[in-house]
């Protein structure tokens, strides 16, 4: 990762000084633009050294592992190699466990997504109406990351999401009360857009795919971005000030500049330039 994120909490955000590189084995990736090579769920990226570090960290983009500087797994790393498996290397370990660690980790790391959209509703003035309803399910979300390896392998983790889904809707539409219609662009194909300076303010962009859109100077103050997809979107000098349930792996995949300007809950991305 480039950039840790600015989240409140700090158990959501990535500490790879205590995890024992679990998104460079439990993941698998292909060879794409992404990634200079296959490699399969389980099997240990041949630039993980035996510290659990990456071999060419410093270099990750010039070597085409891009797809390793975007990612972000929002602490679930170190939640499993610390609390679910107690501090128990994989490497040293029986190798059920080591099967089991990977199983894990992709279960976890949905469950910190949810912990950090959940987080971010309570910080949000508009949605206090819904506030006690928030820490409830943060709470019991936070317990079931506590599982034991077999109880979080079996957790039917579509079905709780789906329940915090409910939830998030309502604190967006607390959020973007008066918007009108217009703004609503929950889910659309924005591939390639010409959005150059849009007026998107409070708008709805809930899962919409802007791959590659130009966003340069669009307003998006007060947007919903949750599950928006902005992998190469042109960020360059739009505002996104207020934008919510925005996370760190979504902005490390798109482009900006200087004068991009971010909601507190995430951090300015290393590979950005100073000002395009």
């Amino acid at each position: 990762m480039e950039q840790t994120t600015a989240h409140g909490s700090p158990e959501l955000r990535a500490d790879c000084s205590r995890c024992f590189g679990l998104c460079c084995v439990a993941l698998p990736f292909a060879a794409s633009a992404d990634f200079a090579t296959d490699k399969a769920a389980g099997e240990p990226c041949g630039n993980l050294r035996e510290d659990f570090r990456c071999g060419i960290h410093a270099e990750l983009r010039q070597k085409g592992f891009t797809g390793c500087t975007v990612y972000d797994c929002l602490g679930a790393g170190q939640k499993v190699s610390q609390v679910t498996f107690g501090g128990r290397d994989w490497r040293r370990g029986p190798r059920e466990d080591a099967r089991r660690m990977f199983d894990v980790f992709p279960v976890v790391r949905q469950l910190h997504e949810l912990l950090w959209y959940l987080t971010e509703a309570l910080t949000l003035p508009a949605a206090r109406p819904v506030h006690a309803d928030v820490r409830a399910l943060l709470a019991e979300t936070e317990q079931l990351t506590l599982q034991t390896p077999d109880e979080l392998v079996e957790l039917d983790v579509p079905a709780h999401r789906q329940r915090v889904n409910v939830l998030l809707l309502r604190v967006s539409e607390l959020m973007r009360a008066g918007a009108g219609r217009r703004k609503e662009r929950r889910g659309a194909d924005l591939m390639g857009a010409r959005l150059k300076g849009a007026d998107l303010r409070q708008a709805n962009l809930r899962g919409a795919y802007l791959i590659a859109a130009d966003l340069t100077g669009a307003d998006l103050r007060g947007a919903d971005l949750i599950g928006a997809d902005l992998r190469d979107a042109d960020l360059t000098d739009a505002d996104l000030t207020g934008a919510f349930f925005l996370t760190q792996p979504q902005l490390n995949s798109a482009r900006g500049s200087g004068g991009t300007k971010l909601p507190g809950s995430v951090g300015r991305p290393g590979h950005w330039t100073a000002r395009d």
